[in-house]
């Protein structure tokens, strides 16, 4: 795993090379999490974890006028999906199943052996999408937290792939969750630390550029548009603040732990910013730091692509990804596991009937076991999937 330094300025001269935060600290106002709620269909000792107090979101925001164009994720049937050099989200949201309870299937793994540095074994959560409750119960399912909320994993790392807002009631709560966990998780000798998903891109330049029109490639676009149309939350709008733009701005885009590379979207797209994982984190960063709404715009425009390890080309795409990274496996999320299954695949299939709820069972391993997929759609009455690699298959 890359650790430490970043390259700054990658492709315009000598490297230099600057410390990076990676363990970010707890803002003041975020609160401890209250004890002794119970979640439901677990068994009663221990008893699950509280969720933090949050304000649910109002509803009652404005969607954009009809007369100007959809830049929702696409869906495995638009056409986007085979055009991919000329991409862009701009055709229907992906369908979200009526919820209902969310299926909970414990996940049976082996201990993994703890490395020789002493780091304790490795956790990866999948899109969270604001579903704070979910998020808490999984994470004491595992162990990584007690039942009041706070890390009780001692040295384990643990490694969130991004999207952590839109769609769901409480994205701004995840997002302090996690950076309340990163402070603890060090403390302990572990560490929590996040990617950078399309959703984080997506708020970002919401809060930054608005409805200032970028170049889409399919007519004019708004940052503004795009977020209320793929899940935004106009509570999470009213509650972010420059602490949860900064940490969100800092997140690394793609990283190597135990021979796993961790990504957030299963795309290629990530060769296009650098030949090294220090390449590709640094010239993020940097593009965020510009500010351009265009650049920010085809940032988030490759990193919504979708599906690249799914067909019968998917093992070469993984593994083009992994000859330039290392690592032996790709572990992401982004593409809801419903839908890499075919279980789910138009809005007319999500009327929220136990029939349609998917029903995940875990990771789904793919692409010649070569991929993991991790985002078990927690949107559509999936799973908001924990899990500690490595896998037995």
């Amino acid at each position: 795993m890359v650790e430490g330094s970043m390259t700054q300025g990658a492709g315009q001269g000598p490297e230099v090379r600057t410390a990076t935060l990676r363990d970010f600290r707890v803002p003041a106002y975020v609160h401890d999490v209250p004890a002794n709620v119970q979640e439901p269909g677990h068994d009663p000792a221990p008893p699950a974890p509280a969720v933090p107090p949050r304000t649910e979101p109002d509803l009652a925001y404005q969607e954009p006028s009809l007369s100007q164009p959809s830049y929702a994720e696409p869906t495995p049937q638009d056409p986007a999906f085979d055009q991919p050099d000329g991409y862009t989200p701009t055709q229907r949201d992906l369908p979200v199943i009526n919820r209902g309870d969310t299926v909970q299937v414990q996940i049976d793994t082996e201990p993994a052996p703890r490395p020789a540095d002493g780091l304790g074994p490795l956790y990866v959560v999948g899109d969270v999408h604001g579903y704070l409750d979910e998020l808490i119960a999984a994470l004491h399912e595992q162990g990584l937290i007690d039942p009041e909320g706070s890390w009780s994993a001692g040295t384990a790392r643990l490694w969130f792939l991004g999207d952590f807002t839109d769609r769901g009631p409480d994205g701004i709560g995840v997002i302090d969750l996690v950076m309340r966990l990163s402070a603890e998780a060090a403390a302990a000798g572990g560490y929590c630390k996040a990617l950078m998903g399309n959703h984080e891109l997506l708020l970002l330049g919401a809060k930054r550029f608005g409805d200032t029109p970028v170049n889409s490639g399919a007519g004019t676009a708004t940052f503004q548009a795009a977020w209320l149309l793929n899940g935004g939350q106009k509570a999470d709008m009213d509650r972010l603040q420059d602490v949860h733009l900064q940490w969100m701005s800092r997140l690394d885009a793609i990283e190597l732990e135990d021979d796993h590379l961790l990504m957030h979207s299963d795309t290629t797209a990530y060769l296009d910013y650098g030949d090294s994982i220090e390449a590709v984190n640094d010239t993020v960063r940097e593009t965020l730091t510009r500010n351009d709404a265009d650049e920010c715009w085809d940032l988030f425009r490759k990193f919504t692509k979708r599906f690249a390890f799914r067909d019968e080309s998917g093992p070469g795409a993984v593994r083009e990804l992994l000859d330039a990274y290392g690592g032996a496996r790709v572990v992401h999320g982004h593409s809801p596991i419903p839908y890499l299954l075919g279980e789910v695949g138009t809005e007319d299939a999500a009327d929220g009937s136990e029939d349609s709820r998917p029903q995940i069972e875990g990771p789904h391993v793919y692409a010649g076991g070569l991929a993991i997929a991790m985002d078990g759609g927690v949107t559509m009455a999936g799973k908001l999937l924990v899990q500690q690699l490595p896998m037995d298959s």
